[in-house]
């Protein structure tokens, strides 16, 4: 189970000889051909399909394919290049949530790059990770465990039992598949896609997963970094427990996600507070009045469900809301406000969106547990997850619970990745800006200046507001810096902070 935790790498441009201590070298690969046609169901965008190796040590064996997607910039007398966007999770597909989240990105960045994005391996429209038969299988094996997290000891039982089946059915589907689709290889697709687009180097902007992508992608190929925006980060050496596969604590205890995820719902509740009624739906009036309706909403649904409402149903709905403050932060307020009073909340409309340039994909848990599961190391044991999970929720209540839980299928799974990166995190590359928010339910700030502080040449851009991501949680003050960083490489100050331009409620 040991994997070799440093990499041997070529930095020269033409032939990308990356050694890997465990498994030789990587030969050469040429560049996938990208045939960019419009997009059938959305012609803003164009679309393309990569073939890669699956090995990259072994070049001449089986490929796989990687559904890419563009939108061309709105100056194109003014381009500067292509710049990639990795949308994080991991599992997220590009080829659906880029376009959805296209008019975010700052008006200076569409106007200068092809902005790019792509399904990595695994995932969404590429060769996926896809452990069942029949999509009625799969319905039936997410019927087979609690929503959220277990509570009780049959329900613990039935979520381990459902986990373990799940990697016994993707080993069985396609173990080869299991052990490539890790963050190494996705990078050195990062890295051929960059040289499909005829780009000397890259410029990337990786959101959550898609930080450690790109710190992983910079110490590979530190020399074809131009530009790198990691916003909203995951730690690396928290992360990969800097190489040492014996984990004590799972992932996303390691990384803080339930200290941050129980500091930024405290915050929801005491500005939900604050605030009048007919803003938060859900205020008592005060801070600490919305808190104790809080603790008591739970109490009740602990004990008698609203519908298919649980406890366990609520604390993981709620914390998912808490990712993008509008509308999630209202949306929250009126669905626990419904469950307060004794009604099954209904579905929060949806806005009016552009169609998408892909097919909604198959999106199935195993997607994201085969590149979490396989890149980082958990404790193996499930039964110890109640206990882990206990500790947590003594220091940071229901939200240690549900991210405790997150990671125990990764105790039962089948498959590591072929290829592990595990540090040094400080090879010397063009500078990296690292943006890091406050109140973000998933990735705490603190993992933002770990970034900063293990990356060899950053600089730490604060955002003093709520949600995962400042992409997805606009400031203009975010978007100033950021595009004036990547179109002309010019750093904020050190110490700079920006402030989001709308608050909750």
């Amino acid at each position: 189970m040991a994997v070799a935790a440093t990499m041997a790498l070529s930095t020269a441009l033409a032939g990308q000889h990356l050694a890997v201590a465990d498994a030789g070298p990587a030969p050469s690969v040429p560049a996938p051909r990208l045939a960019w046609k419009p997009c059938q169901l959305n012609t803003d965008y164009d679309c393309a399909t990569a073939k890669v190796p699956l090995d990259y040590a072994k070049p001449r064996g089986r490929t796989i394919e990687l559904a890419v997607v563009k939108r061309k910039a709105t100056n194109p007398g003014r381009r500067i290049g292509t710049l990639f966007f990795n949308p994080g999770g991991p599992g997220g597909p590009g080829t659906i949530q880029f376009p959805q989240n296209y008019k975010v990105f700052p008006k200076e960045v569409r106007e200068r790059f092809d902005l790019v994005s792509w399904d990595p391996r695994g995932i969404g429209n590429s060769t996926a990770v896809n452990c069942f038969e029949t999509p009625e299988q799969a319905a039936e094996w997410n019927a087979s465990h609690p929503v959220g997290f277990p509570v009780g000891k049959a329900e613990r039982q039935a979520w381990i039992d459902a986990y373990r089946e799940l990697g016994r059915l993707c080993n069985e589907r396609d173990p080869e598949l299991l052990r490539h689709v890790g963050t190494v290889d996705t990078a050195r697709d990062l890295d051929q896609l960059r040289r499909a687009v005829g780009e000397q180097r890259l410029t990337y902007l990786g959101i959550s997963y898609g930080t450690i992508l790109g710190a992983t992608y910079a110490n590979l190929f530190p020399s074809r970094v131009r530009a790198m925006v990691l916003d909203s980060n995951v730690a690396p050496d928290a992360f990969t427990n800097n190489g040492n596969d014996n984990a004590r604590l799972p992932v996303f205890l390691r990384t803080g996600s339930d200290r941050t995820g129980a500091a930024t719902l405290a915050k929801f509740l005491d500005l939900c507070g604050a605030a009048p009624a007919r803003r938060c739906a859900f205020s008592a009036g005060s801070p600490a009045a919305t808190r104790k309706k809080w603790d008591r909403l739970m109490d009740r649904l602990r004990e008698r469900p609203v519908g298919p409402w649980t406890y366990a149903r609520t604390v993981a709905d709620s914390i998912n809301h808490l990712y993008v403050v509008h509308p999630g932060w209202t949306e929250l307020a009126v669905l626990l406000q419904e469950l307060w009073e004794g009604r099954e909340p209904g579905p929060a409309p949806a806005p009016p969106a552009d169609p998408l340039p892909y097919p909604v994909p198959y999106q199935g848990e195993e997607q994201a547990a085969a590149v979490e599961c396989g890149d980082t190391p958990n404790p193996r044991n499930p039964y110890v997850y109640h206990q882990l999970e206990e500790a947590s929720a003594a220091r940071t209540g229901a939200a240690g619970r549900f991210w405790t839980w997150a990671a125990e299928p990764c105790a039962t799974w089948p498959a590591v990745s072929a290829y592990r990166y595990s540090g040094p995190w400080n090879r010397p590359t063009a500078p990296i800006l690292v943006v890091g928010t406050y109140y973000d339910p998933s990735t705490p700030y603190s993992n933002a200046q770990d970034m900063a502080k293990e990356l060899a040449n950053a600089r730490l851009l604060t955002n003093t507001g709520y949600g995962h991501t400042a992409l997805l949680n606009p400031s203009r003050c975010i978007n100033a810096h950021e595009s004036r960083y990547l179109i002309d490489g010019v750093l904020p100050p050190p110490g700079t902070r920006c402030t989001q331009d709308a608050p909750p409620f």
